[in-house]
């Protein structure tokens, strides 16, 4: 069956969540899980193909902001800040009359970085070279040295931040935030994917997951095939846990030993870090197709690239980014009953009947504070929560807004190495995940914002009374904004993104518009280093 867009109007959707509730497989180790990019879509980069090897849909939806700069280093090594969001004063209600906190907005937001990865998609067993723009291979002409085709093995990083407040399966505390390191790859070349026990046992798109923790130590072994309940269920003794409304520092930088990912609180003092080191256990999958059983190798992850633009990509995912932030929205839905098997048999408010995104589903009683049921299966009508007016500054009221919608997150733009980036574009994948119906694979009928949608969020940016600047993510009326780029979602993403695909074992070789982009000629947001 070949794979495409087509079947986001087919149902067929997988489970979304992002802490689990161990699964073993008949092929798994004992105590094992399942293949967290089979079990956890949302917690993964969609494939060019938007499909896991069974033939799911793996889709989701991502506003970003890619930053690009030509300085040696801006690829491999940068530093943030974050300011946690705090949630409306206003608890949430089944019926939908009270507020909207986070995780119902969006199940996780991260950063990201292009990495090195010698047993992945397109050319699995080609060594890498770390931090170097040597691998940049963006080009359609199979003649050029620079054929996508030719690219090396690539994998992709994002440090994800998980909201509090709901499930288990999404939020590690009632109250307070936590972050993890996540790695993926993928197990085919454009021929032919891996072996069918690599296949059942990390799946096709595998990662190794770690949650920050205060020593650096992973809980578990954060391998796709050895992880266990340990290494995806947080002991509040060793995982970082962040309050809302806390500065952080972020930093992203390479090591000796592999990818560092470190959190400092600044508000609270506290710190946590991960390595993608071979000493905490990261592994990846060998590609050899011909093989009766799995494999894993020690493995250290680097980063790609030197630099950042729009040459530095992972030729197998929908977006096209490196140095990157994205929300990950489009991922609750309420839900007043939902039976034993995660299905919901009563939809809630905004549903007038049953439909196919109704799965992955959770009553009130399993949250761990907000008194609410949803389904946080991709939202592939666009009609939950994420696509409502129910973002910060999407009332012209601050105080009402503020009474029922919780605060966006701040953050700086990137800096490396003390510089910044001189320039950024903003990017959502709302072409990807489009019905086939209403949006070709060439572009035709796609539109922006996504039909069903009667809102979609737009980043904009605030200053400080002693100057500086942020990124916000909701409507156009959040106290402090300064610049809204054109006050809606198709001012401020873009035009359609038509982009190359050197094509897999299901997909075809060509280009494909999954993306709306707009490329800035500047950073609007210069960062001092500091939120303002």
């Amino acid at each position: 069956m070949k794979r495409s867009r087509a079947l986001l109007s087919s149902g067929l959707l997988m489970a979304a969540a992002v802490l689990a509730i161990p699964q073993a497989s008949s092929g798994s180790a004992p105590g094992s899980l399942d293949p967290l990019c089979e079990r956890h879509p949302t917690l993964c980069p969609d494939p060019s193909s938007r499909q896991n090897y069974e033939g799911d849909y793996v889709g989701h939806d991502e506003p970003a902001l890619l930053f690009y700069s030509n300085r040696a280093g801006s690829g491999n090594s940068n530093t943030w800040q974050l300011r946690l969001p705090r949630e409306a004063p206003t608890v949430p209600k089944q019926d939908g009359t009270g507020g909207t906190w986070n995780f119902q907005r969006s199940i996780a937001f991260w950063f990201g970085m292009d990495l090195c990865e010698t047993q992945s998609y397109p050319n699995p067993g080609v060594p890498c070279t770390p931090d170097s723009d040597t691998n940049i291979k963006d080009s359609s002409d199979h003649t050029s040295p620079d054929w996508m085709g030719n690219h090396v093995g690539s994998g992709f990083l994002e440090l994800q931040f998980y909201p509090p407040g709901w499930v288990s399966s999404v939020s590690c505390d009632p109250t307070r935030w936590c972050a993890a390191m996540v790695v993926f790859g993928l197990s085919a070349t454009r021929t032919q994917v891996n072996n069918a026990d690599c296949l059942n046992r990390a799946g096709e798109e595998w990662a190794n997951f770690a949650f920050i923790t205060k020593s650096g130590v992973p809980q578990g072994p954060p391998d796709p095939l050895n992880a266990t309940s340990a290494s995806v269920t947080p002991d509040p003794a060793h995982v970082l846990l962040m309050d809302a409304g806390d500065t952080l520092q972020v930093s992203i930088h390479d090591s000796p030993s592999g990818l560092v990912n470190s959190i400092t609180d600044l508000t609270s003092g506290q710190s946590g870090l991960m390595t993608a080191s071979v000493a905490n256990g990261f592994r990846h999958p060998l590609f050899q197709p011909a093989a009766a059983t799995c494999t894993e190798e020690p493995y250290a992850f680097h980063p790609m690239y030197a630099t950042s633009s729009e040459h530095t990509i992972v030729p197998w995912t929908v977006h096209t980014y490196n140095v990157s932030f994205s929300d990950e929205i489009g991922h609750f839905e309420y839900c007043d009953d939902a039976n034993v098997r995660g299905s919901c048999v009563d939809p809630g408010v905004g549903e007038a009947k049953k439909d196919a995104d109704d799965a992955d589903c959770f009553n009130a009683s399993a949250s761990l504070l907000a008194p609410v049921g949803g389904c946080i299966a991709t939202d592939s009508d666009f009609d939950g929560t994420s696509y409502q007016p129910h973002w910060s500054g999407t009332l012209a009221d601050p105080a009402r807004d503020r009474l029922l919608h919780s605060q966006s997150f701040q953050l700086t733009s990137p800096q490396t190495n003390g510089r910044n980036y001189n320039r950024m574009a903003f990017e959502a994948d709302m072409p990807a995940i489009e019905p086939l119906s209403v949006c070709a694979l060439d572009g035709n009928g796609c539109v922006n914002p996504p039909p069903g949608a009667k809102f979609y969020p737009i980043y904009s940016t605030r200053s400080g009374a002693s100057g500086g600047c942020a990124w916000q993510e909701g409507g156009t009326f959040i106290p402090g904004t300064t610049n809204t780029f054109g006050g809606n979602s198709s001012a401020e993403y873009g035009p359609e993104l038509a982009t190359y695909y050197p094509g897999d074992p299901e997909f075809p070789e060509g280009t494909t518009v999954g993306n709306f982009r707009q490329v800035l000629t500047d950073n609007p947001c210069v960062s001092s280093g500091r939120l303002p």
